[in-house]
């Protein structure tokens, strides 16, 4: 496709599929950007989603500086905690404790996919990843766009979905028994939240299906099958391949993706392998959703994400 040009910068952004993900170029990201750079990126991450730079040659101290032009960075993650140097940044390794579950999960369509730390009651709203060490082959990661998911739905069921909240909670993991120390970091900082099924976005206004499968856990006002069957339902639609974009990575890659309305599928095909993989996450700060209606989410257990 044809790069498109935005505004006054000098970037090019190339889309990547039809709903979500485009590449930009002509960017230095470890320099400061002019305010028109920022804009026009913005403008993209808002328009597709989730954009990828590569080429980049980013430390912790560039990647966290390069975050703060476009928000307030989150400590690097609420519940397992951040770098020691620096607060914000989070490591995204193969063997890290958030992937310390003692049995493999069952597999079904949604497994693994989420939308980051939706337990919380002011979910990220957004993330900027980094890759360091990449394996030559495996590890793709993809993301689906929940506005478009959203739109696909008949318009029924859109209508009922609207007026619909879901319990959203770290306490529980799918997928077999935890660790210990997952249990006691999970333990020592519990979040549970009520967030609306759909989330108006605060700046497209586009209406979100506000479904993260590794933390939504049921429908409130349901009966247990009902709920079970509808976000199972919901989950299968929504992770759909025309709704998603898979992205290739190369040493020195950032995905940048908008929290509020899309999530994204962590690669499980590089534990049957031997190559290491090591990647590093900032996150902004994000709003508290709001449904359909005009009601806020509301937090059952836990504080807030507060900056870092």
């Amino acid at each position: 496709m044809v790069a498109q040009h935005v505004n006054e910068s000098s970037i090019e952004v190339r889309p990547m599929s039809v709903h979500i993900g485009a590449e930009i170029s002509g960017v230095d990201l470890s320099r400061p950007l002019d305010p028109a750079a920022v804009a026009d990126i913005w403008a993209a991450l808002l328009r597709w989603k989730v954009v990828f730079f590569r080429g980049q040659e980013l430390d912790h101290a560039a990647h966290v500086a390069m975050a703060r032009q476009f928000g307030t960075p989150t400590p690097g993650h609420v519940v397992f905690g951040g770098n020691q140097e620096y607060p914000e940044i989070y490591s995204i390794a193969k063997h890290r404790t958030a992937n310390s579950s003692k049995t493999p999960p069952t597999i079904r369509p949604w497994t693994g996919w989420h939308t980051d730390i939706t337990a919380a009651i002011n979910p990220p709203g957004q993330s900027i990843l980094r890759s360091d060490v990449v394996p030559p082959y495996g590890g793709d990661t993809q993301w689906v766009n929940l506005a478009v998911a959203y739109e696909a739905l008949s318009p029924t069921l859109r209508g009922f979905v609207d007026g619909l909240h879901g319990v959203h909670s770290f306490g529980t993991f799918t997928g077999g028994e935890q660790s210990g120390a997952l249990q006691q970091r999970v333990q020592d900082r519990m979040l549970v939240s009520e967030h609306p099924l759909v989330r108006v976005h605060p700046e497209t206004g586009e209406r979100v299906l506000y479904i993260s499968p590794a933390f939504l856990k049921r429908i409130v006002g349901l009966a247990p099958r009902e709920s079970q069957l509808l976000l199972e339902m919901l989950w299968e639609h929504a992770v759909r391949t025309d709704f998603s974009v898979r992205f290739r990575w190369e040493p020195g890659c950032v995905a940048f993706w908008d929290n509020r309305s899309t999530a994204h599928l962590a690669p499980r095909d590089i534990f049957e392998t031997d190559f290491d993989r090591q990647f590093w996450r900032v996150t902004l700060m994000g709003e508290v959703p709001v449904g359909v209606d005009g009601q806020a989410s509301t937090a059952v257990e836990g504080d807030p994400i507060v900056p870092a």
